[in-house]
């Protein structure tokens, strides 16, 4: 029987002992993230409270009370300048990857930033390797801008970043409201 349909919530302060596992994994195991060390609760709890500081969106995937996956989207760089673009992070507990998890959270994702005003949204994705990831944004038309070669180091390599964009709402053809 396939799984039912996740439920796409924001994320409460409940639910970041769940997220806070689901990211030590992608840190302790993947390549997505260049973080060496995974972050404890309290330093997850400060992360998601600067994002709803921001009034930015963290969202959750849930059956019933357990969390799936997350995804939230942080602002790109604190200059003002950059006040429009967003950069997306999406991580799946690996015990549910393949389940369209990622693609209900970044769906979510880009019609709340769209919400918000904003009018670009940036994938840094560690490993160009991380053809998951990779695929994931191109489905939601994010295309290919860069890639940083040998940007990062972990588990006894070099890692590039792959950096794919897309626009948001009217993106550049008007100036922003």
């Amino acid at each position: 029987m396939p799984p039912t349909n996740p439920l796409i919530r924001p994320c409460q302060t409940a639910d970041l002992s769940a997220v806070t596992a689901i990211y030590a994994h992608h840190v302790t195991h993947g390549s997505g993230s260049f973080e060496l060390d995974p972050p404890s609760l309290s330093d997850m709890t400060q992360r998601h409270a600067a994002i709803a500081q921001l009034g930015l969106p963290w969202l959750v995937a849930c059956r019933g009370d357990a969390v799936l996956g997350f995804a939230y989207a942080g602002q790109f760089r604190p200059r003002p300048g950059f006040h429009y673009l967003v950069e997306d992070s999406v991580y799946i507990d690996p015990a549910h990857t393949g389940q369209g998890l990622g693609v209900a959270l970044l769906a979510e994702l880009i019609r709340l930033c769209e919400q918000a005003g904003k009018r670009q949204m940036l994938a840094v994705i560690g490993d160009s390797a991380n053809t998951g990831s990779i695929a994931l944004h191109a489905r939601f038309g994010f295309r290919h801008v860069g890639v940083m070669q040998a940007s990062g180091w972990k588990h006894g390599r070099w890692l590039d970043t792959v950096l794919m964009q897309r626009s948001l709402g009217l993106g550049q053809r008007c100036h922003p409201e």
